[in-house]
């Protein structure tokens, strides 16, 4: 049963928790026994994730949500703390690909997405739920990363940026809370079956890659209460 496993009675929220890797996490945390607070655009998507978390036996809490928009991350907060009263894990997962190209040619709207959703959204759940995180006796924060920000991909500027300086602002934030329980890491799932992946390269035979479900067991680890990784890089595979 869910409420016997390595999350049992945490309170969990997932960013970009309708598709690929993070509904995978969704699934994985409850079935652990976390409740989950699922944040998406789609609700479609949102609702067929509900579905799948109670079917087997746990909980989750919808929110459907467009992370750029101006205040809704700062209302979720608000509404979180006036329901739950605290916040054990936070997985900022949600990211969008963008346009690849050559930098100079980038769409300003386009770049303005990736960066807002990406990196911006990041700081402000950071912003927002750093309050709620120290109300938990063991808070965890999760927040998903990508090679790309380990090298030099030409065409790839704007998601690139974006992951570089995400990088950077979890780094900061972790030095920040090193004397508090807070525990903050970076996770980069590798190469996984997602739609983003299908859309940086429609070329590629999606069954030949590991499914979302493949990775969840390295955002288990980094969300129990056990875990003592701090600033730290963690490669899923």
């Amino acid at each position: 049963m869910p409420e016997a496993g390595k999350l049992a009675g945490r309170i969990a929220l997932v960013t970009g928790a309708s598709r690929g890797i993070g509904a995978a996490v969704a699934r994985r945390f409850a079935a652990e026994g976390a409740h989950v607070v699922l944040v998406a655009r789609t609700v479609g998507g949102l609702e067929e994730v509900d579905d799948a978390v109670r079917a087997e036996g746990g909980s989750a809490t919808l929110v459907p949500l467009d992370l750029a928009a101006p205040g809704g991350i700062e209302e979720m907060g608000q509404a979180i703390a006036h329901r739950f009263g605290r916040l054990d894990v936070l997985v900022g997962n949600a990211g969008v690909l963008g346009t690849l190209g050559p930098a100079a040619h980038m769409d300003v709207a386009v770049w303005e997405q990736v960066i807002a959703v990406n990196l911006t959204a990041n700081w402000r759940l950071i912003r927002s739920f750093d309050p709620l995180l120290r109300e938990s006796q063991a808070p965890r924060a999760v927040f998903v990363t990508s090679g790309i920000a380990q090298g030099l991909f030409p065409y790839w500027s704007a998601y690139a940026a974006s992951k570089a300086g995400l990088e950077m602002l979890v780094k900061t934030y972790a030095g920040e809370v090193a004397k508090s329980p807070i525990r903050v890491n970076l996770l980069d799932p590798g190469v996984v079956r997602t739609a983003m992946r299908a859309q940086a390269f429609p070329g590629e035979d999606p069954e030949t890659l590991p499914p979302p479900e493949s990775v969840t067991g390295a955002f288990v680890e980094l969300a129990a209460a056990s875990c003592r990784r701090h600033g730290e890089r963690v490669r899923a595979t």
